[in-house]
This record gives C-alpha cells, sequence and structure tokens, in this order.
C-alpha cells in the first residue's frame, strides 16, 4: 500500500513557499485549517482551496474545536459539540469542499478524555454526519484506542478517520532531516490503527534562499494522497 507525506502550519505561508515546497520535495498534502473556529482565530488558509488544488495538493480540512487544555475555547459539553460540528461543516462548504469529504477534529488534549470531553466529540461528529460530511479525529496516539471504540459505540454509522500525533518532542526545534529527501512511511508505526500519523511537531526548516527558510511545521505520514477525499461507508479508506 503506498503512503504519503504532508504537513500542517496554524497560518497560511504563502503561494510562493507552497509552490516551492511541491516542486523541490516529496510533500503531497497539507493540513487546511477551517476558520474562525473556538481555538483557531486565524483564516488565512479559507480562500486557498482551488488555488492549492490547482497546484496538486491534497487538503486535510482541520477543526479547532473547544479544548479541554492549552490555549482557545474551552469547556466542552455536548450540545457544544452539535454547534461546532455545525459550524465546521458550514465552514467547508465556504472553503469549497465538496460534501462527503472529511473533516478532522482537532483533539489536542493526550489524557484520558472525561464524560463531557468525549460527549462533545461525539456531538461533534454527528452534526458532522447530519450536514452531508465525513468526520475525522486528530488525537494523541495514547487515547485514540480508547476515542475510536467510543464513537463506534455511539456513532456506529460514522466511518472515522483517525490522525493521531506520537513524537519525540513537543518543543519548537530545528528539523535536523533534509525536506527534500523525506520518504514516507506506514502510519501502523505509529502503534495505532491510523489513517494518518504525525511523527514531528513545530519542526523549523532551514531552507536558505528559499521563500520557505524558517517555517514552522508539523509533518504526517498518511495512507491517502488526499486526506479529505471520500471514505467508503463500510470500512477504513
Amino acid at each position: 500500500m503506498d503512503n504519503y507525506t504532508g504537513f500542517d502550519t496554524a497560518n497560511f505561508p504563502g503561494m510562493k513557499c507552497m509552490e516551492w515546497l511541491k516542486s523541490n520535495t516529496g510533500l503531497t498534502w497539507c493540513g487546511f485549517y477551517l476558520a474562525p473556529a473556538p481555538s483557531h482565530q486565524n483564516t488565512s488558509w479559507m480562500n486557498q482551496r482551488k488555488a492549492l488544488s490547482k497546484q496538486g495538493w491534497g487538503l486535510a480540512p482541520i477543526y479547532v474545536g473547544r479544548q479541554t487544555c492549552g490555549p482557545g475555547a474551552q469547556n466542552p459539553t455536548g450540545s457544544q459539540g452539535s454547534t461546532d460540528g455545525a459550524q465546521s461543516a458550514h465552514l467547508a462548504g465556504v472553503a469549497g469542499f465538496a460534501p462527503q469529504s472529511t473533516l478532522y477534529l482537532d483533539w489536542e488534549d493526550g489524557s484520558p478524555p472525561g464524560a463531557e470531553a468525549m460527549a462533545y466529540i461525539n456531538h461533534w461528529i454527528a452534526a458532522v454526519i447530519a450536514a452531508g460530511y465525513q468526520p475525522g479525529l486528530y488525537c494523541s496516539h495514547v487515547v485514540a484506542p480508547t476515542m475510536k471504540k467510543s464513537v463506534s459505540t455511539t456513532n456506529p454509522a460514522a466511518t472515522l478517520r483517525m490522525w493521531v500525533w506520537k513524537v519525540t518532542t513537543a518543543a519548537r526545534h530545528r528539523y535536523d532531516g533534509d525536506i527534500r529527501k523525506l520518504q514516507p512511511a506506514d502510519p501502523a508505526g505509529s502503534g495505532t490503527d491510523a489513517d494518518l500519523w504525525q511523527f514531528e511537531q513545530n519542526a523549523v526548516l532551514t531552507l536558505p534562499d528559499t521563500h520557505c527558510d524558517g517555517l514552522q511545521l508539523d509533518l504526517s505520514w498518511s495512507t491517502l494522497q488526499d486526506p479529505h477525499s471520500p471514505a467508503p461507508q463500510n470500512g477504513k479508506a
């Protein structure tokens, strides 16, 4: 099975940087932040979908909803999950993502989720499905099995794509590899049944004389060349 390498970064780095990365690296897809969201207000990605697709990028629409830790909006509840799921679908439509595209809820807390947290996540998923999209969940590899089991019980019709993070450091650091030579790997290396595996966080590229020098990004491997593409209704993509 083929695997693919992608990246995400909170603020849009500019079309010249995106063009350089597409032409000079093996990166094939990128995160696309749906905004304004409760914990991500920057809207710089929102009007870039057509141009990025024209460059040949696959896309992973990310919604950073309410959290139980860190910066941004907190106090997630089931009712708020319904509201935020509907907003995610609305923003996806505004950005031009077709119905049945997969949208990824960004969940930052790596500790076991409480009842309210899972209520928020499950209501978000139900709202996304009701609006005609498909759900994905970004979370720690530690809690991924528990979350997936809860979703399969509460939303048995959901075809959930899992994007897990498992990294050696979350601190900002210089990327020691050569981004131009980075090869794809199987997300199963995360130790989970994941569709995507984020293996680097807050890595800073050193690329003198390019439009991407100093870019801070996260790197992921995926089984999908285009992570938002519709998933089969009965089974993993």
